[in-house]
């Protein structure tokens, strides 16, 4: 796996956690911070993980709104906490990071989504985000 890809999972894992634990995500990055500092070797993954978890606290009020205009039906409270956190962390990626294409993006998501959700998940994932990258022009 990549140092891009264990970010991504790292970011995710952050999301996911403060969502659950319905703490702030820049509690739960501060948190994570913490235990960074005690894991130098993983300081690749963090640095980027940090990245995208700042980039959705910024922009969180507009991911969030773009997700639920394209979601059709689904609000972000009735999508599983999990499919939360990937379509938060690769929106931000599709719309703030141009170093990185969608493509990359939404398949990176599309994977997490095969891993650690349902099995309708990433499906879902992957039709959502196609539709955000459809409608926001970069």
């Amino acid at each position: 796996m990549s140092a891009r890809s264990k970010a991504r999972k790292r970011a995710i894992d952050i999301l996911y956690s403060a969502d659950v634990r319905g703490i702030p995500f820049a509690k739960a990055l501060a948190d994570e911070a913490q235990r960074a500092a005690n894991e130098p070797a993983r300081e690749a993954s963090w640095l980027y993980a940090r990245e995208i978890v700042d980039g959705v606290i910024d922009h969180s009020d507009e991911i969030d709104e773009l997700i639920e205009t394209y979601a059709q039906g689904w609000t972000l409270e009735r999508m599983p906490a999990v499919d939360r956190a990937i379509l938060r962390m690769s929106a931000w990626e599709m719309l703030y990071n141009p170093a990185v294409p969608d493509g990359v993006a939404i398949s990176e998501a599309v994977e997490q989504a095969t891993l650690l959700s349902t099995d309708d998940s990433a499906k879902f994932v992957n039709g959502l985000l196609a539709k955000i990258g459809a409608a926001v022009t970069h």
